[in-house]
């Protein structure tokens, strides 16, 4: 696939990078799991498989081989030629056609992936772009216009599909799970009672490393503490004590206190709203994260997806 216009923030990611918090590398990988792991579900490729996360629309590409793509995640008009195809499915796309997604109205990343997944050479163990860090995709940073994407040439696959009542609905609110810390027991329960009382608003400045909040003040009896490792959705609390939750492109280290962290069920849909947008948190127990998490992957492992003219 040939890069004819990169869109806004288009990056390459494949499940993330695992076990290089010890020499200061993040985990990157798709800020959505859940429609980026659907998407190589719905094509037939191997967990994880390297595919393009698109923040917010504008990404063309045009085909170099034959073979199949599928869009899913935020709703971005995806163009075939000008015609506009169901997203969650997957179409066949020939050499000389070109794949146009239109800016989304409603959530703001999306994954498209190919038959086989993108063939991008992995960077300590992982394709996942971090910009950040200047690792992974193809020069460590957001696609460029005439980048070329390899990919093998496919002549079939399975036609498949996600219904659309099984269709993610994307809003600009959300409610998110949070799991308690060690150090919850330094924020008082008047502290608590607010923090899970009040709505939160998505400020402007939310991007891969986390999604900064702005909403009622939350107090911490610690000051500060020794910079310690950070963990996928933890939520910090900085001295202006608005909330910190922490994504896939956060530090490694850090030495704010955190009040709990975020169920990554939970992170993955919160990173679907724009700023602006609604963040409610509620108290969940470890126990009860584990059953939701199980559930979850047991429904994603046996969700039936049906074949278009089968």
């Amino acid at each position: 696939m040939r890069v004819v216009h990169p869109g806004l923030l288009s990056l390459l990611q494949d499940s993330g990078r695992r076990g290089q918090h010890r020499i200061g590398l993040t985990t990157g990988g798709p800020l959505d799991r859940a429609a980026f792991d659907c998407c190589n579900r719905l094509l037939d490729n191997p967990a994880g498989s390297s595919a393009v996360e698109i923040s917010f629309g504008g990404l063309q590409l045009e085909a170099q081989v034959d073979t199949f793509f599928c869009v899913t995640g935020a709703r971005m008009p995806v163009l075939l030629d000008g015609r506009e195809v169901p997203r969650w499915e997957v179409h066949p796309v020939a050499a000389g056609q070109r794949i146009a997604l239109a800016f989304a109205d409603g959530g703001c990343r999306a994954y498209l992936g190919v038959a086989d997944g993108f063939d991008v050479p992995p960077s300590f163990g992982s394709s996942a772009t971090v910009v950040r860090e200047g690792i992974g995709g193809l020069r460590g940073e957001a696609l460029r216009a005439d980048d070329v994407l390899p990919c093998t040439a496919v002549r079939q696959r399975r036609r498949l599909y996600l219904p659309p009542p099984q269709q993610p609905r994307y809003q600009n609110t959300t409610t998110v799970r949070l799991i308690p810390g060690f150090q919850q027991r330094h924020f008082s329960r008047p502290q608590q009672r607010r923090f899970f009382s009040h709505p939160y608003t998505v400020s402007e400045r939310c991007d891969r490393m986390g999604y900064r909040l702005e909403g009622p003040a939350i107090e911490c009896a610690l000051d500060g503490i020794l910079s310690e490792g950070i963990c996928f959705g933890a939520v910090q609390i900085p001295p202006d004590g608005q909330p910190i939750v922490l994504l896939n492109d956060r530090q490694t280290i850090g030495g704010y206190p955190k009040i709990g962290s975020a169920l990554s069920l939970d992170a993955s849909r919160m990173a679907q709203l724009t700023p602006g947008g609604t963040v409610h948190f509620a108290p969940i127990s470890p126990r009860a994260a584990h059953r939701a998490l199980h559930l979850a992957h047991r429904f994603a492992a046996h969700q039936r997806l049906p074949e278009r003219g089968a």
